[in-house]
């Protein structure tokens, strides 16, 4: 997408959204474990960052204007240079009044990567325009509400913002309604909350093709549970919570958080609780990307309780872990994997 978004920028000739960009909204496109890294080359421009894990952030730049001698795009274009120079990993970026029309700008209809497709990373301005944005391109607007919008024919934001906002409530409920209303408008009041990234650790899989079959899906999860589990009994850590985000072929993304039972690093707990993640989504057919995990709010092992159990299955399953753990480190990571997992001799 190109063309600016000036100075007090109106979408659809009513209301005034914002006055100039100031805001980026960044999508690193590089592995979890560089994610801290990137993000601290947005400190380097502006306090007020705010990340947005796995593998994006945004960064009110606004304060930082006129001591850079650049405007927003030109902070944009620095912060991409950097990137590519000190890690070798390449950044969309895009820039707006606001975070919603910041995120809007990366939006690129989910074509492939490549030459015949979207680049794989640049600086994009706000369209002035938003009406021909597909509605799922929302970040209020999810699979489910865009179900729900469908039937009415609201499936551009235009039609949504053309659309009173009483029906929108009778379709949506009243909070949700409103939200959408104003995002279809381009309206965010939301600022932009400068914010640590909770420590954690992450892992994700991108597929070779938008992937529609639900047991790749959960075969990338199994993939990813027994990563981050070998990860966490490593350094001796342990998560309280598990987050799972996909990413669909339109490059809208859903994610849920959930608490684990206990404090853990058990490959068998973290995948339960990977899998009931992803049945909560009721994905079906969904055209999925990829998929990443985080676990967070980690802790050392030795001072996290473990509650007992009397499960002879549950003390057999940890054994074996144990003496897996032993393999890989004495003949690397894939010494030991999954049967179910591709590469896996049978």
């Amino acid at each position: 997408m190109t063309g600016g978004a000036g100075a007090g920028a109106d979408a659809f000739g009513g209301r005034r959204t914002a006055s100039a960009p100031g805001v980026l909204y960044v999508r690193f496109h590089a592995g979890a474990e560089m994610y801290d890294r990137l993000l601290g080359l947005l400190h380097e421009i502006t306090p007020v960052v705010q990340a947005l894990p796995p593998d994006a952030a945004l960064a009110d730049v606004r304060g930082a204007l006129r001591y850079f001698g650049r405007d927003a795009a030109g902070l944009a274009a620095l912060v991409r240079v950097r990137a590519l120079a000190r890690y070798g990993a390449d950044c969309t970026i895009g820039v707006g009044a606001n975070p919603l029309l910041a995120r809007l700008a990366v939006y690129d209809g989910g074509l492939p990567d490549g030459p015949q497709g979207r680049p794989p990373g640049a600086v994009r301005t706000a369209p002035e325009d938003l009406g021909a944005i597909p509605a799922a391109a929302l970040p209020g607007v999810g699979p489910a509400t865009a179900r729900q919008l469908a039937p009415y024919g609201l499936d551009t934001v235009g039609r949504i913002a053309a659309t009173p906002l009483g029906t929108l409530q009778r379709i949506l409920g009243a909070a949700a309604g409103r939200r959408v209303h104003d995002q279809a408008r381009g309206i965010d009041p939301a600022p932009v909350t400068p914010n640590a990234p909770a420590r954690a650790m992450a892992g994700d899989r991108r597929f070779g093709r938008d992937e529609l079959d639900p047991v790749r899906h959960r075969r990338a999860l199994l993939s990813l549970t027994h990563e981050l589990g070998a990860r966490l009994r490593a350094e001796g850590q342990v998560a309280r919570s598990l987050t799972l985000t996909v990413r669909y072929a339109d490059r809208s993304t859903t994610t849920r958080t959930r608490m684990l039972p206990e404090p853990t690093g058990h490959t068998v707990a973290l995948t339960d609780t990977a899998y009931r993640l992803y049945a909560s989504l009721g994905l079906q057919r969904a055209r999925v990307r990829g998929v990443s995990l985080r676990a967070e709010g980690l802790t050392a092992a030795g001072l996290a309780a473990r509650q007992l159990t009397f499960d002879p299955g549950d003390d057999k399953a940890r054994r074996i872990e144990a003496a897996a753990d032993r393999a890989r480190a004495r003949f690397g990571p894939g010494a030991v994997r999954p049967a179910t997992l591709p590469g896996t001799a049978a």
